[in-house]
């Protein structure tokens, strides 16, 4: 059966021409093919912002729907083209754990390599494969071939376990920032299941402590916020997020990606001391 939405989240930009290049290889394929751009903006080689951005989109396209996810700063080496099927979901992407949150949200998966280069372009670029590997097969995927004609099942693929959130003392919980949005937003990995006071109504007396600095206070929408503070919200993920009205937190708390959170919630006691929560992978240098 033919599965003619695809969706890019690459970290290429819109300045040069890959993203173009890419559409039309699929478009000379199957000229029926719709393709809708989840994000082009990626940050440049940074698997985790690939792997946040797609496992907070693609559940809401419809069944069989195909998505492309090139963050790839494996290309030309030994790393192997992947194509994953899930229940309701097509993914094509290198094997490099971009695709980690998809895998720790389903329970049933399909992961095969992608070794039939007979639906690859011809030569194949060492520094291009979005182009010559990964389009190709998506329009193909796209026009109907099975699955199992691209190459056979695998277990040994990339994954890697998100930051979590981890108790430093019986008071406080320290976990991260895992993204600085473009107005300044700081989504931490706090969640309902780490911190279920703080999703509830009224929020208990809080801290949230960051690079010296202290927020305490909730805001159930942004435009609550006053000029200049920074306050607790409740994202649209489903983190705790550090936010500013029309501004930026990220600035205000001179703080971004990476930065270490702290969490003290009255009445809340943590488990003993633990080792401090893995900081996300950091971006590799381009092969």
């Amino acid at each position: 059966m033919a599965n003619n939405l695809i969706t890019f989240t690459t970290d290429f930009g819109t300045s040069d021409h890959y993203v173009g290049a890419m559409k039309g290889v699929i478009y000379k394929l199957n000229p029926q093919a719709q393709i809708v751009d989840i994000s082009n903006a990626v940050n440049s080689f940074d698997i985790l912002d690939g792997a946040l951005t797609i496992a907070q989109t693609y559940q809401f396209f419809p069944p069989d729907t195909i998505h492309m996810v090139i963050v790839d700063p494996g290309v030309g080496t030994a790393r192997r083209p992947l194509l994953v099927t899930t229940e309701k979901h097509k993914f094509i992407a290198p094997d490099n754990g971009v695709l980690s949150l998809v895998y720790e949200r389903e329970e049933r998966l399909s992961v095969r390599h992608i070794t039939s280069e007979h639906y690859f372009l011809s030569p194949i670029s060492q520094t291009f494969h979005g182009r010559d590997i990964f389009a190709p097969c998506a329009g193909w995927l796209s026009k109907g071939v099975e699955t199992s004609k691209f190459g056979e099942e695998v277990t040994d693929f990339a994954r890697f376990a998100a930051p979590k959130p981890k108790p430093v003392s019986p008071q406080i919980l320290k976990g991260v920032v895992l993204k600085t949005d473009k107005f300044g937003n700081m989504i931490t990995n706090f969640t309902v299941k780490e911190v279920p006071a703080l999703f509830q109504t009224p929020t208990p007396p809080f801290k949230v402590l960051v690079n010296s600095k202290e927020v305490n206070i909730m805001r159930a929408a942004y435009a609550q916020g006053m000029h200049n503070e920074v306050f607790a919200i409740i994202g649209s993920m489903g983190y705790l997020e550090l936010a500013s009205n029309r501004g930026a937190a990220s600035r205000l708390l001179g703080a971004d990606r990476g930065s270490e959170v702290g969490i003290v919630i009255e009445g809340v006691n943590y488990s003993a001391p633990a080792a401090p929560p893995a900081a996300p992978p950091q971006a590799a240098a381009p092969a």
